[in-house]
This record gives structure tokens, C-alpha cells and sequence, in this order.
């Protein structure tokens, strides 16, 4: 009681609005819990009475309060929970409790930068959804024809309207409108923690780089998932698979739109700072160059035995010219006694005697 006394101190202390750029909250951070209307709504309640989504599992986080709080893409799977076929908050009755008091619908215009006569349209294009997670706003309340803006925590089970980018817009227990919040160095934490509450678990949803065309939606009722398009409030709801991990990964430090390829998201963010300095630039300049080494080690002793084969067969070779030296020494002495014996036959005297 007292502590939800001195939040009314507090926020009926600040006037005017400037989008939760500056005067939010003086160094405080309020705790919202999932079903109370909160001080200055804008609105009565539009949320329906629906079981609460378990909250998703989240990586352990590090950093201080002046880093700011982890980031998550508002693309990712089972960052939202939801029945199927079941709308967490009445878009349409929100549009007309707005649009009966025309204050304000203004002042609700001008927190998120569209103009009076587009918030019906601005409403109708939000999916309503649960967080899974506690998450980090920059909420505003009604005051003196005014929206005053501070910074909040809302709890986990949450029913809220989101845009196409994955970040929450609207609150459904009060009907305020919600902007991303604001980073503060060692905030103040205001209101009771309810059960389970850690602020090292804590998150900030940061607007997906692409349109979210359908969010994945774990469903507490049925304990299944289910697909919900953007802007549709259940109608068109489609069973689908449970994602590799139902773990929201952190942004990047510094991504203000959050990359939305993450979306299977746990284990792999614990990792990224680990896997780009072991596996590609050591191992692979280390492995490549041994291969080289062995094949010119190789290489060159096939060609020494090969000259010392060949050059045997040419030296037998130039052996073999005898034979032709004693082909001149045998065809000499023939010639010779043939004409002696020509020259004798005549000369007999037994034969030729008579006949000389």
C-alpha cells in the first residue's frame, strides 16, 4: 500500500510529455505488474482474462545499469505468448474508449507520432500479445489533458498491442501508450517485485530490421505454438513448430534496429564473441601450409632415378662396330688367289703341254 502510494506521488509530480526522451522518471523505474491498471491510465482495462504465458528462458546477462539493458528482437520467437485463436486485448473496444474522449485520443496521437484521426487505424494494425519476459518501457499516464512519460517495467504475462516491428505499443490493463525506453545510470527501482522478479533478467524488445509478417506465439493453455500474423487479432491463427530454442537472444551491443535472423535464439548468444576467435583465423592458416611442405619433398626423388636408367642402354650401343672391321678383312684375300688361279690353269704341263 505504501509503495503504490508513493508511485502516485511521484507520477502526479510530472507534467508534460516528450516522447520518454528526457524528464522520465528522474533515475526511477516503476515495477507494473501484469494485472494492475497503474496510476493516470488512459483508459479502462482492454485485456482479457487469459492464463499468463511462463516466462521464456533468457541467456545469463552481464553489464552494468549504465550499459543498459539486454535487447531483444522483437521478431523472435517465443519472445511473445498468446492463446490461439484468442486476442489478449479488445482492439476494437480500445478504439472506442479513445475515440469518446477526444483529449485523449490526442494526447495518445501524440505520444507515438501519428495524428488524432489515425488512431483507430494505428490500433486495428497492432497484434495483441503477452510478454514472456519482463520488459523495460518507457510508459506514459493521462494528467492534466497530458501524457506524462516514466520508466517502467512491465511484468511478464503483460497483454500488450505490438506493432509490425515486434515492439510493444500500447498496454491493454490501462491503455497507455508505450514507447522504447529510456537508458538510466542505476536507476531506482519503485513499486513491489512480484514473485520471480530479477532485474539481470530483464529485457528491451528493439524493433525487428524487417516487417514481422508473423510472430511465433507459445500457447500456455495448449502448451503447443502457433503462428499469428501481424495486425490480426486471432482469426487467422495456424499451428506451427516449436522454434530450435525458446530463448530470446540479445541484439548486438549497438543495433538499434535488432537483426531479426536471430530468431532461433539462445545457445547462439552466448556465443558470438567466442566463435569468431577460435575457428576461422587460427586454425585455418595453421592447417593449409603442411600439405605444401610435404608434396615438393616428394616430387623430386622420381626424377633423379630416372636419368640413371637411361643413359645404360646408349653406352652398349657404340660396343657393336667391331663386327664391320673384319667384313673388309675377309673379302681382301679372295680377290687375291682368284687371279692366280686364272693364270696357272694354261701353264700346266700335263694338259695345255702338247697344245702350247
Amino acid at each position: 500500500m505504501v509503495a503504490a502510494v508513493a508511485l502516485i506521488v511521484v507520477l502526479t509530480s510530472r507534467s508534460g510529455d516528450d516522447g520518454g526522451t528526457t524528464n522520465a522518471g528522474g533515475g526511477e523505474v516503476f515495477l507494473q505488474s501484469a494485472s494492475a491498471t497503474g496510476p493516470d491510465p488512459f483508459t479502462q482495462s482492454t485485456a482479457r482474462a487469459t492464463e499468463s504465458a511462463p516466462p521464456a528462458s533468457l541467456p545469463p546477462r552481464t553489464g552494468s545499469e549504465e550499459a543498459g539493458t539486454p535487447r531483444v528482437s522483437g521478431a523472435a520467437p517465443g519472445l511473445y505468448g498468446g492463446t490461439r485463436s484468442v486476442a489478449s486485448c479488445d482492439v476494437e473496444q480500445q478504439v472506442r474508449y479513445l475515440s469518446g474522449q477526444p483529449a485523449k485520443n490526442a494526447a495518445f496521437a501524440s505520444v507515438l507520432r501519428v495524428s488524432a484521426n489515425e488512431v483507430p487505424g494505428y490500433l486495428r494494425s497492432l497484434t495483441p500479445l503477452q510478454l514472456r519476459a519482463d520488459t523495460r518501457v518507457t510508459n506514459h499516464g493521462f494528467e492534466d489533458g497530458s501524457a506524462t512519460a516514466y520508466q517502467a517495467v512491465l511484468q511478464s504475462g503483460t497483454a500488450v498491442l505490438v506493432d509490425d516491428r515486434g515492439v510493444p505499443r500500447v498496454r491493454c490493463a490501462c491503455g497507455n501508450p508505450l514507447t522504447e525506453p529510456v537508458a538510466q545510470k542505476n536507476p531506482r527501482t519503485t513499486g513491489t517485485p512480484w514473485p520471480g522478479y530479477d532485474a539481470d533478467q530483464v529485457v528491451v524488445v528493439a524493433p525487428a530490421t524487417t516487417v514481422v509478417n508473423a510472430f511465433v506465439v507459445y500457447d500456455p493453455e495448449n502448451g503447443d505454438w502457433f503462428a499469428r500474423k501481424h495486425g490480426d487479432t486471432g482469426d487467422r491463427d495456424e499451428p506451427t513448430s516449436p522454434p530450435t530454442s525458446t530463448s530470446p537472444a540479445p541484439c548486438p551491443p549497438g543495433a538499434s534496429p535488432c537483426p531479426s535472423g536471430s530468431t532461433s535464439p539462445g545457445p547462439s548468444t552466448s556465443s558470438p564473441g567466442p566463435s569468431p576467435d577460435s575457428s576461422p583465423p587460427a586454425p585455418r592458416p595453421d592447417s593449409s601450409p603442411p600439405p605444401p611442405e610435404p608434396q615438393p619433398d616428394s616430387s623430386p626423388p622420381p626424377p633423379e632415378p630416372q636419368p640413371d636408367s637411361s643413359p645404360p642402354p646408349p653406352e652398349p650401343q657404340p660396343d657393336s662396330p667391331p663386327p664391320p672391321e673384319p667384313q673388309p678383312d675377309t673379302s681382301t684375300p679372295n680377290s687375291g688367289p682368284a687371279p692366280e688361279t686364272s693364270g696357272n690353269a694354261p701353264a700346266d704341263p700335263d694338259t695345255g703341254g702338247p697344245a702350247a
